[in-house]
């Protein structure tokens, strides 16, 4: 399974970035997908969730009435819009491929498959 995450960079808290994540190697509609960052000196934090059919999402509190995270299916790819930026965002966003059991879990998971993660940096 390959995961290639695009769409970070810099921008002006109060901002907005769009994130994008194509996945390769199997069968994409039938798993879920997520996001996770990690700041420097961080440890790795959930970010967000959504399940294999897209019907339910499931988000840090962190970042709850912020960030949208959507998928498509047709272009096996996973989504995370991300608006009103704040300088705490800044982090490497890492898309991941999770079991569709355990898609909630907010902690990295021994099933997950996970991509190379984009910067993401808000200035204030």
């Amino acid at each position: 399974v390959q995961l290639q995450a695009s769409g970070g960079g810099l921008v002006q808290a109060g901002g907005s970035l769009r994130l994008s994540c194509v996945a390769s190697g199997r069968t994409f509609s039938r798993y879920a997908m997520g996001w996770f960052r990690q700041a420097p000196g961080k440890e790795r934090e959930f970010v967000a969730a959504i399940n294999w059919s897209g019907e339910a999402t499931y988000y840090a509190d962190s970042v709850k009435g912020r960030f949208t995270i959507s998928r498509d299916d047709a272009k096996e790819a996973t989504f995370l819009q991300m608006n009103m930026l704040e300088t705490e965002d800044t982090a490497v966003y890492y898309c991941v491929s999770r079991d569709p059991n355990r898609w909630k879990l907010t902690a990295p998971d021994r099933l997950d498959y996970w991509g190379k993660g984009t910067l993401v940096t808000v200035s204030s």
